[in-house]
């Protein structure tokens, strides 16, 4: 049974590599599978890639013994959505990593140090394992929202021009997602989406609404709301796209403002515990010696 646990450690380091490279790793496909890779919200694979898609088959059926909660999967779902996954088999594949993590965890500490295995050390790293793909995902789902939200005056600024231009809004919108395409990816993307759905037969509002509920950025969700009343209200696009950029931006410098306030706080503790014990025995040190040195012998000597 020992000896099985390395085989098992290196299997599943292997299939969390592989499934990790080929969910990050954009797939080159078609124009026609991309576009309809779009439209259905998954990526297909290629088929001059029989072991990524071997290890995606085999993350789905170690997901199958995966415990399910209803509310977590949930919470999931969305944290994966804001993260930038929105295929169908999303879901399956990170239930799938989490759990093979776990065991890969569990594994490894089983391993025989220094002659023994302690097994409240392999739980622990088990429950470790389990957690850290969580985590994982919710600093990617931040960064990303963290990019949108950079992305959101540059985007105002662009509607302004082509709504005064003489576009329309679902145009403007259009128009933004194309020209946003190299510098800011992630809001483009959520653009493009948006435009399939009004291709599609969806309002406006609606469109707008799964846009806010796709990212979770607040002030995206600001955008929309305005977006929305404007349009249900008859007022001028132009002009509320005008103020709501200028709110945006003081919103903005006020973030920059607070980060800024907090820096004192945040170097109390590296000036603690790093750079404080180093000037203390680069200044204290020498003294100390010196003392020490000569306190000893007169101790002695009495």
């Amino acid at each position: 049974m020992i000896l099985l646990l390395p085989l098992l450690a290196f299997l599943f380091a292997s299939l969390l590599v592989a499934a990790a490279a080929m969910a990050l790793s954009p797939a080159r496909a078609t124009a026609i599978d991309r576009r309809l890779g779009e439209i259905r919200g998954d990526a297909p694979v290629p088929e001059s890639m029989p072991y990524a898609q071997f290890v995606m088959d085999s993350v789905k059926k170690l997901a199958r013994y995966a415990p399910k909660n209803l509310k977590e999967m949930g919470k999931l779902q969305r944290k994966l959505i804001f993260a930038g996954y929105r295929s169908k088999d999303a879901m399956t594949v990170f239930t799938g990593l989490r759990l093979g993590s776990a065991l890969l965890c569990f594994a490894v500490a089983s391993l025989p140090i220094l002659g023994q295995s302690n097994v409240l050390l392999a739980i622990g790293a088990a429950g470790a394992g389990y957690l850290l793909p969580s985590m994982v995902l919710g600093r990617m789902a931040k960064r990303r929202q963290h990019r949108i939200r950079l992305s959101l005056p540059d985007s105002l600024d662009l509607l302004v021009v082509s709504v005064e231009a003489g576009l329309g809004l679902d145009q403007a919108l259009q128009r933004v997602g194309q020209e946003l395409a190299f510098a800011h990816p992630d809001l483009s993307d959520e653009l493009r989406l948006v435009n399939l759905e009004l291709r599609a037969g969806n309002s406006r509002s609606e469109s707008l609404h799964n846009l806010a509920e796709r990212t979770g950025v607040d002030d995206l969700s600001s955008l929309v709301a305005m977006l929305v009343q404007t349009d249900k209200f008859g007022t001028s696009v132009a002009q509320s796209l005008r103020v709501h950029s200028e709110t945006l931006r003081t919103k903005r410098r006020q973030r920059a403002e607070e980060a800024a306030a907090k820096t004192g706080v945040k170097m109390v503790f590296p000036l603690v515990f790093c750079i404080f014990p180093a000037v203390w025995v680069v200044t204290i040190g020498p003294a100390a010696i010196k003392i020490f040195e000569v306190l000893v012998p007169m101790a002695n000597q009495q």
